[in-house]
């Protein structure tokens, strides 16, 4: 389509700001970002939306809009929601670069625009495809009747004979399409081709590669595109560690090398067709996260029982509905630390909790609608209830165990974090009231950090594991207790007194950050090079060496029974 067509339809919301004698560029394909630089993610002719939040000062329009210009961009559309006006600065780089830049009404959703686009390129480009774009658009929007993601890909299959699925980052099947003709039916993927195929999608979104990304699997060959969020309402995605552990993708049984343009820009939109019941499954979680966060903060406030009892009578319908309460809780803590420490772990590790706490065999996109999730800090606490079986007995046979979580995301998420970062797990025992839920806590939390020591991208660990230490420390004699704690932390006390040196504060924060130096010196304000110091006084005191478990574990016990 033509860049004037879109000066034409009010319904878009859009002020022309300059580029008057470029209005009959043509527009191939549509992309929103807040990306400093999101070259990675072009491939020329786009239309590129923006709300402006990757602006810091004027002197940053220039080098975004040239990285636009050299990509191939069509034209630029600002939003004003974020700034009120689109800035001056823009305005002026856009016409240095001969770049069309048009500024977007505040009450218009960027998805709007997006779906307008989609349908109009795919109408030109395609013919009776936007027939068939269109449907599923109508189909995606009329809510759960719709039949989701799954009618989409039967679509694809009965118009375009193209077999379809669509995964979870750890390869959990969510829809699969059916295709009739020649090959008949559509197969469920096996277990395997999913988590093969989640894994190089990780890997290649979180090294930046262009997609659509290929796969040869034995004879066949799969073309894997990511499924984004879309449109407003969900916030500016600056790094792609940001989202790439809980994007889905659409994984499709052909060469995507070999397609026409028409044809790729048409499976580009089918994603966006898809993201729209991502976002209404995210949105749906707004209330659990809500619970879960409430419930978190009682319990780490340290609330009376009845009060965290009364929260979680309120929790239990809303995560099992038409079951009653949940006689047993259990908590799953995880981690996500990403190397430089630029990216926020917790959001992180809350969305991934929310992708990996179901049954792997289990298909479609709502059966984590039972697990609550909050974030606190850098980690993510999940709230697991369990229900009863019938017969009324408790069902605590049935709950999550770490090696079993373990094996079913390892693999596609090691490609995930590969050289870059780290998620480590914890997994509580079951409770069956709510004063052993802070207990729970605290035991998935010791469970993280003794997974944490551990080597691999994607580690866990159960309460199991904890049984040979950290649960029996209250049964320690006072008498041991004390002799073991004078004898680790005494002389660095003593040299802390002496010489305001920082020694416990600086080995607690290095054990909390599990021996990473990098966010250690971050946490303290510190260069790498003053923490090594502190770090081989410590060890020069004691005798001991944190670069080993078990000194890192005996240093550990000290300061919790000091």
């Amino acid at each position: 389509m033509r860049l004037r067509a879109l000066l034409d339809t009010d319904a878009l919301g859009l002020k022309l700001l300059g580029g008057e004698d470029e209005l009959d560029r043509t527009v191939r394909g549509v992309m929103t970002t807040d990306l400093r630089d999101p070259s990675r993610y072009l491939s020329g002719g786009e239309l590129v939306l923006t709300g402006l939040a990757w602006r810091r000062d004027a002197a940053d329009s220039e080098p975004f809009v040239r990285i636009l210009a050299q990509a191939g961009v069509t034209a630029v559309a600002a939003g004003t929601a974020e700034l009120g006006d689109v800035p001056d600065d823009l305005v002026v780089a856009c016409a240095r670069h001969r770049l069309p830049l048009f500024a977007v009404h505040e009450s218009v959703a960027f998805a709007t625009i997006t779906e307008h686009v989609v349908r109009q390129v795919s109408g030109e480009r395609a013919g009776d495809l936007a027939a068939v774009v269109d449907r599923h658009r109508r189909m995606m929007t009329s809510g759960p009747a719709g039949g989701g993601p799954d009618v989409v890909l039967d679509l694809l299959g009965s118009d375009l004979d193209l077999r379809a699925w669509v995964l979870s980052p750890t390869g959990r099947l969510i829809a699969g399409s059916k295709v009739a003709g020649t090959r008949g039916a559509g197969t469920a993927l096996p277990a395997d081709v999913c988590a093969r195929l989640a894994a190089e999608q990780l890997a290649a979104t979180r090294t930046g590669r262009r997609g659509p990304h290929r796969v040869a699997l034995g004879q066949t060959t799969y073309s894997l595109f990511p499924v984004r969020s879309s449109g407003r309402g969900v916030p500016a995605v600056r790094d792609p560690r940001e989202t790439v552990l809980s994007d889905w993708l659409l994984a499709v049984e052909a060469d995507a090398g070999d397609w026409a343009e028409e044809r790729l820009d048409l499976l580009h939109g089918v994603t966006q067709l898809i993201a729209v019941e991502r976002d209404r499954r995210d949105a749906a979680r707004t209330v659990r996260r809500r619970l879960a966060q409430e419930v978190l903060e009682l319990v780490q406030t340290g609330a009376a029982p009845a009060e965290v009892a009364a929260r979680l009578r309120v929790a239990a319908p809303v995560l099992l509905p038409n079951l009653g309460a949940a006689p047993h809780w259990q908590v799953v803590v995880a981690r996500v630390d990403w190397d430089g420490g630029e990216v926020e772990g917790g959001p992180v590790a809350q969305a991934l909790l929310e992708e990996i706490l179901v049954d792997p065999a289990a298909t479609g996109p709502e059966h984590s609608d039972r697990i609550a999730v909050a974030h606190a800090g850098d980690e993510a606490v999940a709230l697991v209830p369990l229900p009863a079986v019938a017969g009324g007995h408790d069902d605590t046979g049935t709950g999550v165990a770490a090696d079993v979580l373990l094996e079913a995301v390892r693999g596609p998420l090691t490609a995930g974090l590969d050289g870059d970062g780290r998620l480590t797990l914890g997994v509580s025992a079951a409770v069956h009231s709510a004063e052993g839920l802070r207990g729970a806590l605290e035991e998935a939390r010791h469970a993280r950090r003794v997974a944490a020591a551990r080597q691999g991208r994607v580690c866990a660990a159960g309460h199991q594991e904890l049984a040979s230490h950290v649960l029996l420390l209250p049964f320690v004699p006072d008498d041991v207790r004390r002799a073991f704690t004078a004898r680790l932390l005494d002389p660095l006390r003593d040299y802390d007194r002496r010489h305001r040196a920082e020694l416990i504060p600086t080995l607690e924060a290095f054990l909390d950050c599990d021996g990473s130096w990098t966010r250690c010196a971050a946490r303290l304000h510190l260069h790498v090079n003053t923490l090594r110091y502190r770090v081989g006084r410590i060890e020069q005191l004691t005798s001991r060496d944190l670069s080993r478990l078990e000194d890192k574990l005996d240093f550990f016990l000290a300061l919790r029974m000091s």
